[in-house]
């Protein structure tokens, strides 16, 4: 399928702001979406994993479909992450940079609610939001959303357990003829039932074609470790990366903080991303992330959700996902603007068999990685003394008569036979 944003019934000054974002040819998912969305009066179900343009897919024909004029709420976005509104909001502004008379804002739990409340004083037809926020907005009588008709919940996958005690009360106060566009990576029946609970009986469905979502431009490795050794193995990789971006996947918080843990003991330039940090923590991980002050983010895969930065070279998957579609969010990370990308998948012996599953079902082929030597290994670690050293800061504690006592056994030393003799004890 081959179409233009022309064909596809944008308007000109929105396919203005997408070529300023190098936007030119739709997606498979947009090309099916946003037809659909614009012409008909339907709710749509639609499956799409991360990196098919689905923002844009359900964003563009928002901004066609409200009433520019009317400064009320007209459309509802819900997401299951802070940092996917984030993105949300700042791609729609984006698409509307021709439109100014189109507003958008973005309300999630983690900052004063005062703040919001702020905002809500000013138009937003647009409105783009976590439910426990919205929530708290509502009972407040700080934002009314009964002229709504226009709801989008995005990742439904992710989001079921926070819908299970929102969405009746967000659906209950917007018109009952409001359109409902569902975007998820699965269909498990927790999503069925919210389809079948709040969604027209027979809204249209749409499915992005799995082809563009092994891309290509990813190679697929593997690498069988015992579990004794997967954090050399793991760090012995890192070391080859220093100076790319990264992201590791674990299946848990509590993995995410031991790993992140021994990568800062190793003096790695990581950090940690997971639900139960608070906002401002995750703020500035985020932030020093995107803006590459550290390489490597070790996250969940919900906490990783809205994550958009364009250069990151790997994804590792330290635990391997539950679902096929889970391994397509984690790889969808890396590869992105045209780039290649590289995905390092870190198995024991009895998960192997599980590789041609994973092969069979989404397309793409797995290469085995050779695993470093014991001898790799040990050198390695070796380099990551040093640089344990290089990083430590110096004891301001110690009295000047101690330093100039330790200074003078070495006085008579070259660097280069401080180093030695240093190795030498290391390695002894």
């Amino acid at each position: 399928m081959t179409s233009t944003f022309t064909a596809l019934g944008v308007t000109n000054g929105i396919q203005e702001a997408l070529a300023t974002l190098d936007i030119v040819q739709p997606t498979d998912i947009q090309q099916q979406a946003i037809p659909a969305l614009l012409t008909s009066k339907k709710d749509v179900v639609a499956l799409a994993q991360t990196g098919t343009g689905k923002t844009l897919a359900f964003g563009v024909p928002l901004l066609q479909l409200i009433d520019r004029t009317n400064p009320t709420v007209q459309a509802v976005i819900l997401v299951p992450t802070r940092e996917l509104g984030q993105q949300i909001y700042s791609n729609i502004v984006a698409y509307a940079a021709q439109l100014p008379e189109v507003s958008a804002a973005v309300f999630y739990g983690g900052i004063p609610v005062k703040e919001n409340i702020e905002r809500l004083k000013e138009p937003a037809q647009i409105v783009i939001a976590t439910p426990g926020r919205l929530i708290d907005l509502m009972e407040r009588k700080a934002i009314n959303i009964s002229q709504a008709n226009y709801l989008v919940l995005d990742e439904a996958d992710e989001m079921v357990s926070a819908l299970k005690d929102s969405i009746d009360v967000i659906v209950e106060t917007m018109p009952n003829n409001r359109r409902t566009f569902l975007f998820s990576a699965t269909m498990p029946g927790t999503v069925k039932q919210l389809v079948q609970n709040y969604l027209s009986k027979n809204p249209l469905e749409i499915t992005a074609e799995r082809a563009n979502l092994a891309s290509h431009k990813i190679t697929h490795d593997y690498v069988v470790v015992e579990p004794i050794e997967k954090l050399d193995v793991l760090m012995h990789f890192l070391n080859s990366k220093i100076g790319e971006r990264g992201i590791i996947f674990c299946k848990t918080k509590a993995a995410v903080n031991k790993l992140a843990k021994n990568l800062a003991i190793n003096k790695f330039s990581s950090g940690a991303l997971h639900g139960s940090l608070s906002q401002a923590i995750r703020d500035r991980m985020m932030g020093q992330f995107r803006e590459g002050h550290i390489d490597i983010l070790v996250a969940t895969d919900l906490a990783a959700r809205g994550i958009d930065v364009k250069e990151i070279s790997y994804v590792v998957n330290y635990h391997l996902p539950e679902f096929y579609d889970m391994y397509v969010h984690r790889t969808g990370r890396t590869a992105r603007a045209g780039k290649t990308g590289y995905a390092l998948t870190v198995l024991q012996q009895e998960e192997v068999a599980e590789i041609p599953e994973f092969e069979e079902e989404l397309g793409i082929t797995f290469s085995a990685f050779a695993k470093a030597s014991p001898q790799e290994i040990a050198d390695n670690n070796l380099i990551l003394w040093a640089r344990k050293i290089f990083k430590t800061k110096p004891n301001r504690e110690l009295s000047p008569e101690l330093r100039d006592k330790v200074h003078k056994v070495f006085h008579h030393l070259t660097k280069e036979e401080l180093i030695d003799k240093l190795l030498a004890r290391q390695t002894s």
